[in-house]
């Protein structure tokens, strides 16, 4: 029997959820640096049958759906293995339902399917919207109950094992309990934010940080998923860490990581490490276009980085950033080697450097003004007796 004949036999055997979760297993070792040898018929194949039967991996259903709606927002698509402060990896809901429906309270959440859909075949909304909010306090306080007790980590990762090998799930588990705990108020401050904010100037860091600082009061823990909405809205992504600048005193990276909203910076460089796993996806995937958009990405957020904050290079986010721009220049000089000397590869441009040309480095002056302008304002403040306000 052929190859191709023994995969197909062996995957009718398997159930559409096991399916589900063997394809979501090999597409998410596929985007990190793990390939396994034929994987790529296997899933294929995958992809195939999921059609035929009309299900797809990573796809819940509508009770699920419901269930996990508040967290859509602050959802990561991909395979990431680092923290992701303020995101959920969409792909971990999958495991994280099963495990819920199956192991946590399956009788509760038989209930609750049922429930859910018989409202939204009689398309009562408002009746879901109340069994929906009923359903999420009860898992979140049983798995506070739960997971407070002494192993508790470790038999629940266990458990979730069965149903993916991600080592982010349950961290994603724990977020999914904080952000649903907060949901109200997350969705609150989600509504009060611009629908998009095209520059992130001092103006706009000062409005959005008194919408941040009144969230902070109640929700402290539930911080990140605030900033990762503000994010959602930043044309230039970067930008987020104007919130940690702003509320600094100073511009050193010592200054910068006791501001309150610190992690922003973090989350920058989270951002920066998803690029480099979509660079690495998009390059083996022959998608030179699309790498080239990421890669100029990079390199503006990696500059602005080193430009906005002094001493960078002597911090924990310093060395992240070295790390990670080591790892994409390993990417990129793989991919121009690929090429003879004699032909230029888009990505070895240096257009794509925007910061080098006369525009970038006039933006950059232009942020040192700024930044001495605020720095000047304080100062007068504090020569008249006047409370001096944080520079940023």
């Amino acid at each position: 029997m052929a190859l191709a004949e023994r995969i197909s036999e062996f995957l009718q055997r398997l159930t559409p959820l096991t399916r589900g979760s063997l394809l979501t297993e090999l597409e998410r070792l596929e985007q990190c640096d793990d390939e396994i040898p034929g994987a790529g018929e296997i899933v294929a194949k995958l992809r195939a049958e999921l059609r035929k039967d009309g299900s797809s991996q990573n796809r819940v259903g509508n009770p699920a759906r419901h269930f996990f709606s508040p967290l859509e927002p602050l959802l990561l698509d991909g395979a990431p293995q680092h923290a992701n402060f303020g995101r959920i990896q969409r792909g971990s809901l999958h495991a994280i339902w099963e495990w819920i429906s199956r192991d946590l309270l399956p009788t509760m959440a038989r209930d609750y399917v049922k429930q859910i859909d018989d409202l939204i075949a009689t398309d009562n909304q408002r009746e879901a919207r109340k069994v929906v909010a009923t359903f999420q306090t009860k898992v979140v306080k049983y798995l506070e109950s739960t997971l407070g007790s002494p192993g508790a980590a470790d038999q629940t990762r266990g458990k979730l094992a069965v149903y993916t090998a991600s080592p982010s799930v349950y961290d994603d588990l724990t977020k999914m309990m904080c952000a649903l705990r907060a949901r109200d108020a997350l969705a609150k401050f989600n509504d009060a934010l611009p629908l998009t904010i095209k520059n992130f100037d001092d103006a706009a860091v000062a409005k959005i940080k008194i919408l941040l600082d009144a969230f902070a009061k109640d929700q402290a823990d539930a911080v990140p998923f605030a900033l990762a909405l503000v994010a959602r809205r930043l044309t230039i992504s970067w930008q987020l860490i104007r919130l940690a600048i702003k509320g600094a005193r100073g511009k050193h990276a010592a200054a910068v990581a006791a501001a309150p909203y610190a992690i922003s910076v973090s989350m920058v460089l989270d951002g920066l490490d998803n690029r480099r796993a979509s660079l690495r996806v998009a390059l083996k995937n022959n998608r030179v276009l699309v790498a080239r958009e990421i890669l100029a990405e990079i390199y503006d957020t990696e500059y602005a980085l080193q430009a906005h904050i002094e001493l960078l290079d002597e911090s924990d986010w310093g060395k992240r950033l070295n790390k990670l721009t080591t790892a994409i220049a390993a990417l990129v000089a793989a991919e121009i080697a690929r090429f003879p000397d004699t032909i230029g590869h888009v990505l070895g441009s240096r257009s794509l450097r925007s910061h080098n040309s006369l525009a970038g480095r006039l933006t950059h002056l232009a942020w040192q003004g700024r930044d001495v302008l605020s720095g000047g304002a304080a100062y007068c403040r504090k020569l008249i007796g006047q409370p001096v306000k944080s520079s940023g």
